[in-house]
């Protein structure tokens, strides 16, 4: 599975890639990390467009994958030849179908719609012989190693990981959409915790597999987590401020926190309705509002 890359290959050091995505990683697309060594060449998280083009510039023998997601998993179908290694916690999302929709938790017609679309869009192929790995697992390429780091809330078992002077961010991605944490799996202690972790990696280079790609500079990359993690308070606070008046999760799923206004996708609504019921049952713990009758809640 060799293709021709081009300038979308950027090289960071010796041993460590960037496949870069179409739309410089947009979603639904991301960047690829290709990581060689004298012994073996390990390509972290196949995107779409890797798929697309048919593979990576060097043979995989072996694929790496962040987390259990639909556009991580999207290439390990394709090296049908490389082992695939994935956190324990998501290793059911790696080994099959079923195993992945539990990640995400959609019922009913949304679940319907979206196991189709990992199918058909994502490429998405179980791989039953995926192997676990624990934090702190090193992979030794020979002359090079990739160390896991273990960074839940994303999902459970959400990774990145330690290549010399780069760092593998996975979907802690920068953005200004903020974390994601919209999943069954997903969770928001956790993520908070993973974003306090990760503020201690020292590296030259750190990468998303998400739209800002490849940041160079530790001032840099704190300066963006720190606008990152401020998301969270935004989101927090006016939520907040809409439970000012008696509201249900319903309510606060029509009025958007998450996404903007107008966007339309399968899955809108039920991540609006995991992240919402996230901040109230936190809202809850805190006293910062109360449960008045069943199912709706007010700032207290």
């Amino acid at each position: 599975m060799i293709a021709d890359w081009g300038s979308d290959r950027r090289v960071l050091t010796d041993a460590v890639s960037v496949l870069v995505g179409d739309d410089l990683g947009k979603y639904p697309s991301g960047n690829s990390v290709l990581v060689q060594g004298r012994a073996e060449t390990v390509l972290i998280d196949p995107s779409v467009t890797v798929v697309a083009r048919g593979g990576a510039p060097l043979p995989v023998d072996a694929v790496v994958n962040s987390h259990g997601h639909e556009d991580h998993l999207a290439g390990n179908g394709l090296f049908t030849e490389a082992r695939v290694h994935i956190h324990d916690d998501d290793l059911p999302a790696a080994r099959s179908l079923d195993g992945l929709m539990a990640v995400y938790g959609y019922d009913g017609p949304i679940g319907d719609r979206f196991r189709e679309q990992v199918v058909e869009e994502f490429h998405y192929r179980g791989r039953p012989d995926a192997e676990g790995f624990t934090d702190g697992h090193v992979f030794d390429l020979g002359g090079t190693t990739i160390e896991a780091v273990h960074l839940p809330g994303h999902t459970r078992g959400h990774s990145g990981f330690r290549i010399g002077d780069v760092f593998f961010l996975s979907d802690i991605d920068l953005t200004g959409f903020g974390p994601y944490y919209g999943d069954v799996w997903s969770d928001l202690d956790d993520f908070e915790d993973s974003l306090h972790k990760v503020r201690g990696e020292q590296a030259r280079y750190y990468v998303t597999f998400h739209h800002k790609g490849i940041i160079e500079g530790r001032a840099r990359f704190l300066e963006m987590l720190d606008d990152f993690t401020a998301v969270i308070g935004r989101r927090h606070e006016a939520m907040l401020a809409f439970l000012a008046e008696p509201r249900t999760l319903d309510d606060m799923v029509a009025h958007r926190f998450i996404y903007r206004p107008g966007v339309e996708t399968t899955i809108v609504d039920a991540v609006e309705r995991r992240s919402a019921d996230l901040h109230v049952q936190r809202m809850l713990r805190r006293g910062e509002a109360a449960e008045i009758e069943p199912g709706r809640y007010q700032r207290a």
